[in-house]
């Protein structure tokens, strides 16, 4: 069995443009992810998803492995799964999707979404955090999710969830456990042939969060827990507040 693990990277971005590419003391984001995913000994291989000549063209530059996919793919996921085909997995095989705009992202990260599927009924895997911050709780951008007493994921939101009846809103993370996404996936080969073929749900539509097409479709994503913080650079803000810490 395999377990490959892909950085999805675009140019395109609609709140920052190029930011692959950006310079984070001395190397390119998407160096950085590349060579943290680097670190985590269970991939049999890390390989750079791109539709640009320019970030294909610098990866192979640091001595990356890299593959150009389609430009119509509309998702991370999609990406994915089209590398998956051409490096000819098999649909027992994992495929980690590791977020491309995560610098710092820590290889034991990788290595916990891993181990989700040390249980053979895992089909997809992903991580979550407990939220220490009322201002996370009410930020739309952080992702909230519920889970079951079996470690399976019931829902992710943009809004507060669980709504605490009884309590004033800034109380809320006295009362009980909040949970943020972390967004790094992992899926069996065959299950990620899947879900790229479902049409969007209203939930997804609603949210726009991908996830909930694949739970709306029934199918199980299974969750742990990392204590590690997660460095996204979403936008410009995002990475002028990283190199001022």
């Amino acid at each position: 069995m395999k377990i490959i693990g892909i950085i999805p990277s675009r140019y395109s971005s609609t709140r920052f443009p190029g930011k692959p590419l950006i310079d984070i003391e001395g190397k390119t984001m998407i160096q950085r992810v590349y060579e943290q995913s680097k670190e985590c000994s269970l991939l049999t291989d890390v390989v750079v998803a791109t539709d640009d000549e320019r970030i294909y063209d610098h990866v192979k530059a640091f001595g990356g492995n890299v593959i150009m996919t389609s430009s119509t793919h509309t998702s991370g996921t999609e990406r994915c799964f089209e590398v998956a085909e051409k490096l000819n997995t098999d649909g027992d095989d994992i495929i980690i999707n590791i977020q491309g705009d995560e610098p710092f992202i820590n290889p034991q990260q990788i290595e916990l979404v891993i181990s989700c599927f040390n249980d053979a009924s895992t089909d997809i895997a992903t991580l979550y955090k407990k939220i220490i911050s009322v201002a996370d709780i009410n930020n739309p951008n952080v992702v909230k999710i519920v889970k079951s007493f079996n470690s399976d994921a019931i829902y992710f939101s943009r809004s507060p969830i669980p709504f605490v009846r009884g309590a004033v809103s800034k109380d809320w993370i006295s009362e009980t456990n909040f949970y943020k996404h972390i967004g790094i996936y992992g899926y069996k080969q065959s299950i990620l042939e899947r879900i790229v073929n479902l049409s969007t749900g209203e939930l997804e539509k609603a949210e726009s969060l991908e996830q909930l097409r694949w739970l709306e479709s029934g199918f199980k994503i299974k969750v742990k827990e990392t204590d590690f913080e997660s460095m996204a650079i979403d936008t410009p803000e995002d990475y002028f507040k990283i190199m001022n810490m």
